[in-house]
């Protein structure tokens, strides 16, 4: 059963007047909908006389994608040292006698936004920019120096395309309502047609996009939703970040916000790797099969009835379609012979 607001403000301001014994005091709580894999609550906290902000993650009942919060905690424990900005975690709760569910809790970024339609053509540029600057620096961090292999699989990099694409393959044929033939077309032309090894192995955030990083005056300021973390190749994250799927109104710009091979000059700079066209194209097929079966994933909990929250029909009904005709028009012969992908 999820829990009231004030259920939550109340039994969050116990938990951590306990564990920072001091006296605790939620001013003011909201929701945040629409999140993928965590129910996620803003407080406004007074803390022996200082306010401070904080972001609660509580596990639901089922969610658009099944992840592991302690690998998620994980990852942001280990980035936040770094260059990269990332809100600072907490605590990791797994005693669901607190809310009901495992929890995690982390510091509330201020006055910061995440929509990109807001930004100015230049500012759309500058933060770019910034996005693919930081996904570099992403890539050129050796994630054994951060403690990843603690609590992260460490494949080796012949491997990371194979395992990514059996992983994701098997979600589709565990959770299809029906035959989904696109996605059956999709995966035999990525199983005859492995990319080479990684040149690295990397951190990959798993869910690189426009609208999973905050920005305040066109400068980013953190880079949320880590729950798809993994090691793998980071060419991963890069083609993820490039799917039309996140920039609909402007297929030309890479998440709406400059042009493709701008983004990838900046990335190539920032993680001192090379973008190979032939295995780039694979690794963009293989992100819009991903996104599939985590649309079809989320088709299967809701006609199931283990959610019923609007953004697992919306997303199995109009995202598996959009995302099919993503991977229709990767898989024409014209696509294969050319980068830049799909004909939008």
């Amino acid at each position: 059963m999820i829990p009231t607001l004030d259920e939550v403000s109340e039994k969050v301001a116990l938990y951590l007047a306990d564990q920072w014994q001091s006296d605790v005091v939620c001013q003011d709580i909201s929701q945040v909908f629409g999140g993928a894999s965590r129910e996620t609550y803003l407080l406004r906290l007074l803390i022996a006389g200082e306010e401070r902000g904080v972001v609660v993650r509580r596990d639901p009942p089922t969610s658009l994608i099944d992840t592991e919060r302690a690998l998620e905690f994980g990852a942001y424990n280990a980035i936040h040292p770094t260059d990269i900005p990332v809100p600072a975690p907490l605590f990791l709760e797994e005693d669901t006698s607190v809310l009901g569910a495992p929890f995690s809790i982390m510091e509330q970024i201020e006055d910061s936004s995440s929509d990109v339609t807001q930004l100015s053509d230049l500012e759309k540029v500058e933060v770019g920019n910034q996005k693919w600057d930081y996904l570099g620096k992403l890539a050129q961090l050796e994630p054994r120096d951060l403690g990843f292999e603690a609590f992260c699989p460490v494949p080796a990099a012949g491997t990371c395309a194979k395992e990514q694409l059996e992983y994701w393959a098997d979600v589709i044929e565990t959770d299809q309502i029906h035959p989904q033939p696109v996605a059956a077309a999709a995966i035999r032309w990525l199983r005859q047609n492995l990319p080479s090894p990684a040149q690295k192995v990397s951190i990959v955030h798993g869910d690189y996009r426009s609208g999973n990083f905050l920005f305040r005056d066109a400068k980013i300021t953190a880079i949320l939703d880590w729950e798809m973390c993994h090691l793998g190749d980071p060419l991963e994250d890069l083609a993820w970040s490039f799917d039309p799927l996140w920039c609909w109104a402007n297929p030309h710009l890479a998440g709406n916000l400059m042009p493709h091979e701008e983004a990838i000059r900046v990335w190539e700079v920032a993680s001192g790797l090379t973008v190979h066209r032939k295995d780039f194209f694979w690794w963009r097929v293989f992100v819009a099969l991903k996104g599939l079966a985590i649309w079809i994933s989320s088709s299967e909990d809701f006609h199931n009835g283990e959610g019923k929250q609007s953004i697992l029909a919306y997303a199995g009904w109009v995202m598996t379609d959009r995302q099919s005709r993503i991977l229709l028009d990767y898989l024409a012969p014209e696509s294969k012979q050319e980068f830049g992908g799909p004909r939008l």
